[in-house]
């Protein structure tokens, strides 16, 4: 392990927008004390925006600069890369914005039933041989249920066509979910909105490799 990331787990214990819940507080000690109350963080009811596997936090700090009537919060385990994101919340002294530490699996211990409003999955881990770790197969959608207000936004960004076409084809067309946006080339269409507002550093790596980017917005329920 490299010194610096023994600095930054270090550091990341004195953040006071980073949350790091042992599973043993999750399921024996009362749960996460935010659960249900995350307006008490914030300060405010205002909605509540979550991107899953969020790395070092590009999308949670870049739209949360753009919208500041909205909070955002970032989920990812690797303490390493929320780091760098949970830095720059506190940098820039931005009080919409906050991290967490769990694997997805356990996303329903942190947030109550419409407690989230919109959700962000930016270039995920795209499981080639493990379709059920997709974060956009049924099994995690069924997480999703639990706490997002029903109607909002699920949107997917991503350089792998397979994990695209996996998700029209094989979850969103058998499930009849509504696509508000789909396409296989995003900086070749003609959609304008918030999935071309800001880019990840893996965006930009792929990008400068030639791939194009796909992006999907759709409804669960």
């Amino acid at each position: 392990m490299g010194h610096h990331k023994l600095e930054h787990f270090a550091e990341n214990l004195t953040f006071p927008n980073l949350f790091q819940v042992s599973y043993k507080t999750l399921q024996d000690e009362g749960g996460f004390a935010l659960r249900g109350q995350w307006c008490k963080h914030f300060g405010n009811d205002n909605p509540i925006v979550l991107e899953l596997g969020c790395g070092k936090g590009d999308y949670t700090i870049a739209l949360a600069r753009i919208h500041p009537e909205c909070n955002y919060i970032g989920v990812d385990i690797k303490g390493a890369r929320l780091w760098r994101g949970a830095k720059t919340g506190v940098e820039e002294q931005m009080s919409n914005v906050a991290f967490v530490r769990t694997h997805i699996e356990l996303i329903e211990n942190f947030f109550a039933p419409d407690e989230v409003s919109e959700i962000w999955i930016t270039f995920p881990d795209p499981q080639p041989k493990k379709p059920t770790k997709r974060l956009t197969c049924e099994r995690f959608l069924n997480h999703y249920r639990h706490f997002l207000r029903p109607g909002s936004p699920i949107h997917l960004k991503t350089d792998s066509q397979e994990l695209y076409a996996y998700t029209l084809e094989d979850v969103i067309a058998p499930a009849g979910y509504s696509v508000e946006v789909s396409t296989n080339d995003l900086y070749a269409s003609d959609y304008e909105g918030e999935a071309k507002l800001t880019q990840t550093f893996y965006e930009r790596m792929f990008l400068a490799e030639g791939k194009p980017i796909t992006y999907i917005k759709f409804r669960i329920n």
